[in-house]
């Protein structure tokens, strides 16, 4: 009887068992990975494509570096799953992006083996220089290595870090994962020996030989020595481009042959001298078929059913936030030829590539470049265009001073369409959108709206769509709405007008945004402990509706104001205008609601809510102790 062969991972506690198995056991141990990989996110969810194409990566990386003294800084975190087995998490890896379990992406109070966090791109380079610097002013030897994937590398961090690091001349290892190929195919045998051959002591051991040489020969001949040796790599290799920004250039090599991987990374990691750029093509999805044919729609999955790759997706009657802003997009492009709209590597995150379907010429994916995306917005709108600017609110905060100087100085009219606000679940606080309202509701020039619900945000873009005055933004949540029925066409609101949905005597709440829904059963709850409450939807965070809220302080006893954001935004506006208008002078009581002044772990929004305070059962409970009914509020229940 044959004896079970036992899993050569079931063997691998940290990085340093990795290391002990032979070279000729990795092979199988990539296969092992790659499944227990897919076996997990099937249960979890999560992002899966990117994690499979770098498997054998991933276990190169480990075995020839020795981690953590040598760091691994991988660029987003979302293709590091991988990475987590292989370094003491596998036990925990099926409560990935649960309440309570592993994060989604790498995060430094999780794990040693997690340098730097990353939950937005095109970081690792910048981050890894900086280690490389204080590593030498520190006098050690480790190494650095920067995981970056080619997507990544359209943002223009990427390439001022590079500059500097090739301008400082700091031993710096970047690896450059191209899963597109989108810079240039590998070429096989021919490839990886050429690879070797650059990288090989004797090659670095002629170079310098010619090196030393050419420096005696006058300048204008060494100059052209020079030159002549960087475009000969160039043209068999590639790389012209990392060559002039001062990296030694490496590739194109098979990022899944670690026949060809190995040898590569030792010869790189025995270098000396300055910053190397080591070129791998991959392939998302690698090695789990449903995810190889559609690596669009496995980047991100729901849980699934390994054998068939059928995603599980969550029933509900209404349709998603994203998919009412693309619909409402599309229906105002359909009526008006100069709305554009732009977005940064998110077409269908943000749905504009429902737009881009019937208008291919007038949408525009400029890659991770936010700034440039926010820019390239105000330089459309100065020709007399209508762009739409959407991007998720964890993204627009990269291009804030282009949002300032660029749009609201110049009151030029950007329709900013921020998808993901407040709270979005298991993706945690790199990507919560709690800091739009305050950011942009401080500027001049700058109108703010949210939406309550999907119906509203319809009427919302309409409203944006006909303003021309100077810059909009329309905020919205992620996941799907509440289920109101959605109006055939929008119309545009009147600007700084909200509205009253439920009307009382006693108590007033102010929600602006998605929380509508739960003020409403706030309410219903207030109104059974004999507290008349009214209910109203602000709508604008700027300008705030003067009207409607000292109406609201005059002829009630309190007045809650509630949102899916940080301390400083709408509240903030509302208890300016109090103060101004005298309305606090006479016994009124304010309270406002906000997300907590911290950074809220991953779990179901539902719960990050109700932890947060936020969800029916906080107001409540703040409106209670407000008026002295409890002694203590448990509106707030993060500690």
């Amino acid at each position: 009887m044959t004896k079970p062969v036992t899993p050569l991972l079931d063997r691998i506690g940290s990085p340093a068992d990795l290391r002990a198995l032979s070279e000729s056991d990795l092979v199988r141990l990539a296969e092992e990975l790659r499944a227990e990989t897919i076996s997990a996110v099937s249960v979890t969810g999560g992002h899966l494509g990117a994690g499979l194409g770098v498997i054998e990566l991933t276990v190169a990386l480990h075995y020839v570096f020795d981690t953590p003294r040598d760091r691994i800084v991988w660029d987003v975190g979302h293709q590091a799953y991988p990475h987590k087995i292989l370094t003491g998490r596998r036990g925990r890896i099926r409560t990935l992006r649960q309440g309570g379990g592993l994060s989604g992406f790498t995060k430094r109070s999780e794990s040693a083996y997690d340098v730097f966090g990353a939950g937005h791109s095109s970081t690792s380079i910048s981050s890894s220089l900086g280690m490389a610097v204080a590593r030498d002013l520190s006098h050690q030897t480790n190494n650095v290595v920067a995981v970056i994937g080619d997507g990544a590398m359209s943002a223009g961090m990427a390439y001022e870090a590079m500059n500097n690091a090739g301008a400082m001349g700091s031993r710096l290892i970047v690896i450059l994962n191209d899963n597109d190929m989108s810079i240039a195919p590998p070429t096989g045998a021919m490839s990886a020996y050429l690879a070797r051959l650059v990288t090989s002591q004797t090659y670095q051991s002629l170079r310098g030989a010619a090196k030393q040489l050419a420096r005696h020969l006058p300048k204008f001949l060494y100059d052209k020595a020079k030159r002549t040796e960087e475009y000969g790599r160039g043209f068999w290799t590639g790389g012209t481009l990392f060559e002039e920004l001062g990296f030694y250039y490496v590739g194109p090599i098979d990022g899944h042959n670690l026949d060809h991987l190995l040898p590569i990374l030792k010869n790189v990691r025995d270098m000396h001298g300055g910053p190397v750029l080591v070129h791998v093509v991959t392939r998302k999805g690698k090695g789990y078929p449903p995810a190889e044919a559609a690596d669009d729609k496995y980047h991100g999955v729901s849980a699934f059913d390994v054998i068939t790759g059928a995603q599980a997706k969550p029933r509900s009657n209404a349709p998603a936030y994203t998919k009412v802003f693309g619909d409402a997009l599309l229906e105002a492009a359909l009526r008006d030829e100069k709305i554009v709209a732009v977005t940064a590597a998110m077409p269908q995150g943000t749905g504009v590539d429902r737009m881009h379907a019937v208008f291919p010429e007038r949408v525009f994916d400029v890659g991770i470049a936010e700034q440039h995306a926010v820019t390239f917005s105000a330089g459309l709108a100065t020709e007399g265009f209508r762009p739409f600017c959407a991007l998720y609110s964890t993204f627009l905060q990269r291009a804030y001073d282009q949002v300032v100087h660029d749009v609201a100085i110049q009151n030029l009219p950007v329709r900013f369409a921020i998808d993901r606000a407040g709270l979005v679940g298991a993706d945690g606080p790199t990507h919560a959108g709690a800091f739009d309202v305050a950011t942009l509701a401080c500027l001049p020039n700058m109108t703010v709206m949210a939406a309550a619900d999907e119906a509203e945000l319809v009427h919302m873009v309409a409203t944006a769509a006909a303003h021309d005055s100077g810059p909009i933004a329309l905020r919205y949540p992620r996941g799907e709405g509440v289920g109101v029925e959605l109006p055939a066409q929008g119309k545009p609101l009147p600007i700084g007008r909200g509205r009253i949905v439920r009307e009382g005597s006693r108590i007033a709440i102010l929600s602006l945004g998605a929380r509508l829904a739960e003020a409403l059963k706030a309410a219903e709850e207030l109104q059974a402990r004999g507290l008349s409450t009214t209910v109203a939807d602000a709508r604008f965070a700027k300008p705030v509706d003067r009207e409607l809220i000292l109406r609201l302080a005059a002829d009630h006893e309190l007045l809650i104001t509630i949102e899916e954001g940080a301390a400083g935004g709408f509240g903030a506006h509302v208890l300016t205008l109090l103060a101004q208008e005298g309305a606090l002078d006479h016994g009124l009581k304010v309270r406002p609601m906000t997300l907590p002044d911290v950074f809220q772990e991953h779990d179901k929004p539902e719960r990050m809510y109700a932890a947060a305070g936020l969800d029916a059962k906080g107001i409540v409970a703040k409106a209670l102790a407000a008026l002295g009914k409890i002694e203590a509020t448990a509106s707030s229940r993060i500690a």
